[in-house]
């Protein structure tokens, strides 16, 4: 009996192992192995509007033929205007300022259709409280009942400041001091607390159960011990886990290493190996580091073990410019520090503004990643090892379909040999090859929309001296018999105002393959019709201009406004060098901008008789920045400079011919300009906004 006993514990035991092995409910494993896909980072700093959870979803079709994952911004109720970082609410609010639940449950569900999986960003460091210093909400999930206690909050929050309160008011904390870095902003939680880990594990399982999320971005890891990101990844089973560990690559490695591997992390060093070189244009600091700050994905030993956990980024929502500070931006070569990161092992997190600004360009390079099979443990090799050459370098990537070479920097300065590899993309500072042995046919053009007819470029990558060319261009399949030969390559024009499928193979002997397709939709984008918003009023005698902020601009929006002859400044009061003063935010136009305003509040540098600028320059506190425009008062402008004006509040109505040869333009009562001349006498009768006033022109 003893023995049976202990037989069937064996073939349980037996059991369970075998269906645990099965089951995807088996340990995190952190990030899988050789992975090939590329994630965006779907949001940036107040991107309230840009990247609400119905315009997202809108994109999911043309964003699941790239991205196989999207990172978005905690998604619950904060209280009010957030972008997710005073997390309030964990369980029964996800109204946020990014949608409804109903939304975000649609964007996750479509997403999934198109082949994305959603990264949740989890703030568990800390947390918000509902009204003092240390009250949580309560809510329940499933019947049962979620609340943090005031005796969840580490011992030593806010340096000692939270157990003054608390004590002074009847209050208890924990008896446990915080297991990371402290942080003033919010309630560090005591993560050692039982109820921590109960309301954590228990939310963390909901977003993937409840809410279909694939995995999580860990924010501000280094506040608690890396042993309970491995606590809540074991428990809720996310496929993919990356941690903000924002550190040098030895503590980055000892975070993965504290969660068992059950994550992976964000490859801060690999961000400012890039930015350093690009910034100052000395390319051979892409492979200049110190010893404890060699990035994950490097070829030295210690980091190179890490690859399979490495994150590349070259921005993200903190390190590009912000109303608050400049966080050391990429300030030049956008496009080529991407096709560095894309060129490399890691998996690579494209930012959205860059996404936005550059799509086609990150497209091709997605493309190429892609067709070669680079993963995240690709391995490289550095072309030009000597470090003294300062003005190019280029890399070798290893994928499971063959080789890529970036080249990147003056490209005169380095010119692979001819017969090992072929160029197949080009632009500002980069350029990418392949080896012959790949033996595809490329196009240098990704699929998508266009608003004028252009060239595609065909190239034959082959080590077969025979092989040529063949496309189409209705969509059929090309074949020996069907379509266009055109050599090695070839610049095929894409005819405007309709849709084309370009088809193109390669042709050795009677047999095309690697066919290559490529979708285009060319139609010239109607050109945005200006409508100055209601708010947008100019007193009488009042010198001010509007500005109609880009999407992609944060933050307070910069004046600086002045005259050459005489030389004065006319936004000298509130900041006495560039960028200028502030402006003031008024609302939004019908098409989402932000729209600011400057008001010359009489304060000028040297106090001559001028009453207004000249010039005038609007920036996103000081980059990106306008060109010097020419000032109208009352002037509504945007990036490309003034479109409207806007005339004065008052109802007087002037037929005084003299005023024809007094204004630089004339506009509609819409406000849009309708003639720049001089000369109004060629102008139809009517009524018209001159020099900021209302008038009747017979």
């Amino acid at each position: 009996m003893k023995y049976s006993l202990m037989k069937s514990r064996f073939l349980l035991s037996i059991l369970f192992c075998y269906f645990a092995a099965l089951s995807p409910c088996s340990a995190a494993d952190g990030w899988p192995s050789q992975y090939k896909g590329v994630m965006l980072q779907g949001f940036y700093w107040d991107s309230f509007d840009a990247t609400n959870w119905t315009v997202l979803e809108k994109q999911a079709s043309e964003l699941g033929q790239y991205f196989d994952l999207v990172w978005l911004p905690q998604s619950a109720n904060c209280g009010g205007t957030s972008m997710g970082y005073d997390d309030l609410y964990w369980f029964s609010n996800y109204d946020s300022s990014f949608g409804t639940k109903a939304e975000l449950l649609s964007l996750i569900k479509t997403f999934k259709a198109n082949g994305i999986g959603t990264i949740a960003d989890i703030v568990v460091n800390h947390r918000k409280n509902v009204s003092n210093w240390v009250d949580f909400p309560e809510e329940k999930y499933n019947g049962v009942t979620y609340q943090l206690k005031s005796t969840d909050i580490a011992k030593n929050d806010d340096g000692g400041a939270t157990l003054k309160w608390a004590t002074a008011n009847g209050y208890s904390l924990s008896d446990n001091n915080d297991t990371g870095e402290g942080w003033d902003g919010m309630r560090d939680l005591d993560h050692k607390s039982e109820n921590v880990q109960t309301n954590v594990k228990a939310y963390l399982k909901m977003l993937i159960n409840d809410f279909g999320y694939a995995g999580f971005r860990y924010d501000m890891v280094k506040g608690y011990s890396g042993s309970y990101t491995q606590l809540y990844n074991e428990y809720s089973n996310p496929t993919y886990s990356v941690g903000e560990c924002w550190d040098g690559t030895k503590t980055i490695r000892n975070w993965i290493d504290a969660t068992g591997k059950t994550s992976a992390a964000f490859d801060f060093q690999f961000r400012y190996t890039v930015r350093n070189a690009v910034n100052t244009g000395s390319w051979n600091r892409l492979a200049q580091q110190n010893d404890a700050n060699w990035p994950l994905v490097s070829n030295s030993y210690e980091s190179g073990a890490y690859r399979r956990y490495a994150v590349t980024f070259v921005e993200n929502h903190d390190t590009e410019r912000r109303s608050n500070a400049a966080q050391d931006p990429i300030k030049k070569d956008t496009l080529a520090a991407n096709a560095y990161m894309l060129a490399m092992p890691g998996t690579p997190c494209v930012f959205l503004t860059h996404w936005i600004d550059c799509k086609q360009d990150l497209k091709a390079m997605i493309d190429v990643r892609k067709l070669v099979g680079i993963h995240n443990e690709s391995t490289y090799t550095n072309k030009i090892p000597n470090t003294a050459v300062t003005s190019v370098a280029a890399y070798e990537t290893k994928g499971a379909n063959g080789s890529l070479l970036v080249v990147l920097g003056k490209q005169a300065d380095y010119q692979p040999i001819a017969s090992q590899w072929v160029k197949i993309l080009e632009g500002y500072h980069y350029s990418y090859y392949l080896a012959p042995s790949m033996n595809i046919a490329w196009v240098d053009k990704a699929s998508g929309h266009y608003e004028t007819s252009f060239q595609a470029k065909l190239t034959a990558v082959s080590d077969n001296s025979s092989a040529q060319l063949v496309y189409t261009l209705d969509g059929s399949t090309p074949s020996a018999t069907n379509g266009t030969r055109a050599g090695t390559s070839a610049a095929v024009t894409i005819p405007a105002e309709k849709t084309t499928t370009l088809k193109v193979g390669l042709l050795i002997g009677s047999a095309v393959s690697a066919i290559q397709t490529r979708v285009y939709e060319v139609s010239e984008t109607q050109e945005e019709q200006i409508v100055v918003p209601d708010f947008c009023t100019r007193e009488e005698g009042e010198v001010c201009a509007f500005f109609e902020a880009p999407i992609t601009w944060k933050g307070t929006i910069a004046c600086w406004a002045w005259s050459n002859s005489p030389a004065e400044n006319f936004t000298w009061s509130q900041r006495k060098n560039w960028p200028g003063v502030d402006c003031t935010y008024l609302g939004f136009a019908d098409n989402g901008n932000k729209v600011w305003k400057w008001t010359f509040d009489g304060v000028k540098q040297n106090n001559t008789s001028l009453t207004q600028p000249s010039m005038i320059i609007f920036s996103n506190g000081g980059s990106p920045q306008t060109a010097d425009l020419v000032f109208t008062n009352g002037g509504y402008y945007n990036q490309d400079g003034l479109q409207a004006q806007v005339a004065t509040g008052i109802d007087e109505i002037t037929t005084d011919s003299s005023i024809r040869h007094q204004t630089s333009g004339v506009y509609d009562l819409q406000g849009r300009l309708v003639s720049s001349t001089s000369n109004i006498s060629i102008l139809r009768p009517g009524l018209y906004i001159v020099n900021g006033r209302k008038v009747v022109i017979r």
